[in-house]
């Protein structure tokens, strides 16, 4: 049995309101769960991938995941370590399609999703921004319209930016008969779908608050991002019984160390430049599945950026054209 989530060492302090995200997403994430691991189709360009990923040094890596360990399980953080770009950004694109918003939002992200892409990192100041232009659209729409939309979204936009890398990482778990996790600051709706559809057991997201199934336009405690992160996987291995020493956890983000820290086996996948240096520091495992990863580099001329935000709202405002 495992120790109650109090018990659990913390390795960074989090807020009531992380603790809360966390409880409330892990809850979540137990309701829409799959029943047992699914298998999604790995083929053997995700296997040659799997085999080829940049490990960094030392020893051959012994075996891992363990098969039969069922006290073990897989935390899988999204945004560019699962999926190329920003789940939300995606998902806003969909949305400004069937006219939940007009053009000035759309510049709005698309500005924001240039900036991730040039930085190739998650700034907390963007991503709140992004999510509370998301919950302001969403406010007063049905959740059950929202899951709907998110499955047309998911083949439009994001089922082709999917790393196949680290989905054949994914299913090395799902074959080893361990539960696999989605960690993301995305909408727990959103995470779900994309994990599902990946053959994964679900996902913990951030929880937008619902009452009779129409959402208020508030969030239940705050953005699962950095420390709730952490504190949604605290609370999620405690209610499913696992000994977080041998779970695997998987990211691209600096912002995860807290939930990277927390397990027995944490991966940097696909790093930005602060992660790289912790995980070397720290001897984690490191994957890379980009090509040119200079390009997505912090420190890009700012003519670069210029041209990149000038892009975006040009795709934008074309996109709109060709609307009407």
């Amino acid at each position: 049995m495992a120790a109650p989530g109090w018990l659990t060492p913390r390795r960074r302090s989090a807020t009531a309101r992380s603790v809360l995200a966390g409880e409330a997403s892990a809850e979540a994430a137990r309701k829409t769960a799959l029943t047992g691991p699914e298998e999604a189709e790995t083929d053997e360009a995700d296997a040659e991938l799997l085999e080829a990923a940049e490990p960094v040094g030392g020893p051959a890596e012994p075996v891992f995941p363990v098969a039969g360990d069922d006290l073990a399980a897989a935390f899988f953080d999204l945004d560019n370590t699962v999926m190329q770009g920003a789940a939300i950004f995606h998902f806003g694109r969909g949305l400004y399609k069937r006219e939940f918003f007009r053009r000035r939002e759309l510049a709005r992200f698309a500005w924001q999703q240039a900036w991730f892409r040039l930085a190739g990192v998650e700034d907390p100041e963007h991503m709140q921004d992004a999510r509370d232009s998301a919950l302001s659209i969403v406010k007063g729409h049905k959740v059950s319209e929202l899951m709907t939309i998110g499955e047309e979204i998911y083949d439009e936009y994001m089922a082709e930016r999917i790393w196949p890398g680290t989905r054949a990482l994914a299913q090395a778990h799902l074959d080893a008969g361990q539960k696999v996790w989605l960690v993301t600051a995305a909408p727990v709706e959103t995470a779900t779908i994309i994990a599902r559809r990946l053959g994964l057991t679900g996902a913990l997201g951030t929880v937008a608050e619902s009452v009779d199934g129409v959402y208020t336009g508030r969030l239940v405690g705050e953005p699962l991002h950095g420390p709730a992160k952490a504190e949604a996987v605290r609370a999620l291995a405690a209610a499913e019984g696992l000994e977080l020493e041998r779970c695997a956890a998987y990211s691209d983000s600096h912002n995860d160390i807290p939930m990277l820290s927390l397990v027995g086996h944490p991966y940097a996948i696909n790093p930005d430049t602060k992660l790289r240096k912790h995980a070397r520091i720290n001897d984690w495992r490191l994957r890379d599945y980009r090509t040119g990863r200079k390009a997505v580099k912090v420190g890009v001329p700012a003519a670069a950026g210029v041209g990149a935000i000038a892009g975006g709202a040009a795709a934008a405002i074309a996109l709109h054209r060709r609307r009407k």
